[in-house]
This record gives C-alpha cells, sequence and structure tokens, in this order.
C-alpha cells in the first residue's frame, strides 16, 4: 500500500468529468443559486459572515462555495489537480470569491502558509480516503484559530460493515490496515467506464474519530448521528424530495451519518503539522 496515495488520486482525478456532468451534483441548478448543504449542517454551524472558513478535501468545491454565499471567505483545499480547477470554474460561473489550492491533507498546514481559519470544514466522503486519523486530527487542530471551530461531517462508519445489496454484515468495523478495492465506476455513475480503479480506503470507527480529535486539545461540543444519507448505498433505500435517502417503514433505524463540532479556546496548545509523514507517525 506505499503508493496508496497516488492511486487514490489517479481514480479521482479520472472520475472528476463523470462528476461535473452528473444529475447527482447537478451543476446546473448549483450555478442558478442551490445550496449543496444539508440543513443541520447551516444549523449547526451557524452563522458564517465574515468568518474565514477553510474546507479540506473540497472536491469541486459546491460545498465550499455554498459557504461563501452564506457569506464566508472561503479556501478550499483538495489534492486533485483537475477537482480544483474545476472548483475555480465553478466560482467564476457563480461570481463568488473563493480560494481553491491543491495539496494533500495532510500537508495543509505549510501549502497555506501557516494560516488558520475561525472555521475548519471537512465534509462527506473524506476521511475514508486517509489511513491516519490521528495525524488528520493534528492538522485540523493547528488550521483552527483560537476561538475557532472544527466543524466534520461524515458518513457513519457502522455503514461500511454491511454488504451493498442488504443489511448483512460483510466487512469488519475494525480494520486499520485499510482495504483494496478495484471497482470501475464512481456513486453518480456505476456503469461509467474508468480506467483508474484500484483505490485504497480505511474505515475509522467513531470512537477512533472523536479521541484523535480530543487528543488534539479541542474541546468537543457536541457528536450527532443521523438516520439517513446523501446516495443509494444499498438499493432499497428511499429517496426523499430533499435528496436524502432513507431506509423505508419497517427497517430498524441505523446511523448512516454523523456530525461533531470541536472548539479551540484560547488556552488550547496544538502542535503545527508541517510536512507528510508515514502512517503511524505521530
Amino acid at each position: 500500500m506505499d503508493d496508496w496515495r497516488e492511486l487514490n488520486r489517479r481514480a479521482w482525478d479520472e472520475r472528476v468529468p463523470i462528476h461535473l456532468s452528473s444529475e447527482f451534483y447537478d451543476n446546473d441548478s448549483f450555478r442558478a443559486g442551490r445550496c449543496s448543504l444539508r440543513d443541520f449542517e447551516l444549523d449547526e454551524v451557524g452563522d458564517v459572515a465574515g468568518k474565514l472558513l477553510l474546507h479540506l478535501q473540497c472536491h469541486f468545491g459546491q460545498d465550499t462555495l455554498s459557504w461563501a454565499r452564506r457569506g464566508a471567505t472561503v479556501t478550499g483545499l483538495d489534492f486533485s489537480a483537475p477537482a480544483i480547477e474545476a472548483a475555480r470554474d465553478l466560482a467564476r460561473d457563480c461570481g463568488l470569491d473563493a480560494e481553491f489550492v491543491v495539496a494533500d491533507v495532510y500537508d495543509a498546514v505549510g501549502a497555506l502558509g501557516g494560516r488558520q481559519f475561525d472555521i475548519v470544514y471537512t465534509g462527506l466522503g473524506a476521511i475514508v480516503w486517509l489511513p491516519d486519523i490521528e495525524r488528520w486530527a493534528q492538522v485540523c487542530a493547528s488550521l483552527v484559530k483560537p476561538g475557532g471551530f472544527l466543524y466534520f461531517v461524515e458518513f457513519h462508519p457502522i455503514a461500511n460493515v454491511f454488504y451493498d445489496d442488504s443489511l448483512s454484515v460483510g466487512f469488519p468495523y475494525f480494520e486499520p490496515e485499510g482495504n483494496r478495492w478495484d471497482d470501475s465506476g464512481t456513486y453518480t455513475d456505476p456503469d461509467a467506464p474508468t480506467e483508474h480503479n484500484v483505490t485504497w480506503q480505511w474505515t475509522h470507527p467513531l470512537g477512533s474519530v472523536v479521541s484523535a480529535v480530543a487528543a488534539t486539545g479541542l474541546r468537543i461540543e457536541f457528536l450527532h448521528e443521523w438516520d439517513h444519507t446523501l446516495f443509494a448505498r444499498w438499493p432499497f433505500l428511499e429517496r426523499r424530495e430533499d435528496r436524502t435517502y432513507h431506509l423505508p417503514p419497517g427497517v430498524p433505524s441505523l446511523p448512516l451519518m454523523y456530525s461533531m463540532k470541536a472548539t479551540k479556546t484560547a488556552s488550547s496548545e496544538v502542535g503545527v503539522v508541517l510536512g507528510p509523514q508515514r502512517r503511524g507517525d505521530h
């Protein structure tokens, strides 16, 4: 797995144009003013007007630019150069001011020149691509200003243990070494022809994520779990008008997403993380 980063980057680079033209992202309605953020995110983050907001692993920037529309001064960062190019184009199309930076998330502190932000936001489908959750948390904490906060929303790791066509357990919840996948297509179009199909992914248990963030010195304000998701993870999920997917009536509820807010007090001491490290180096 020494080449995990390059394999993942190639896969994401290839899928950017597929995502840009997909109904899932619906760029036409986004350009017309649609907000891509979830209602609970808007409620939990609150007023962002005049705030400096950093979006880590931003893909091509819809969520980043949605925060800009609500008044934040935004910076998006992603390791995929095609995604960042698309994000800049989308910002121009929407008439929005935004900065987009090509960099690996583990290198974010150095890539951003040591700047800190009122809000560090990282969204759905991000940390599954990262092997070292402790280092990720250190990077996030280093980027938060004193008095600012990390807001994190992610797909719930428990959903990763089930087969795609049923709710029978097929994969381990605790899998620190990660999993190598070789799958064509993408979540916006499973039948899309793709060449770069080998990726590495990691399931980070909820306790590992919370503990990693707490260990940085950030104060965890809340952890919320949500009973819906944003894509058809299983074929029997029901899509609602708000683009969310829910388990059908009669099926016991499961947590499918979660969100967390963690603040940096004036007395918090977080070491600055500047360069890349191997898994296990903290």
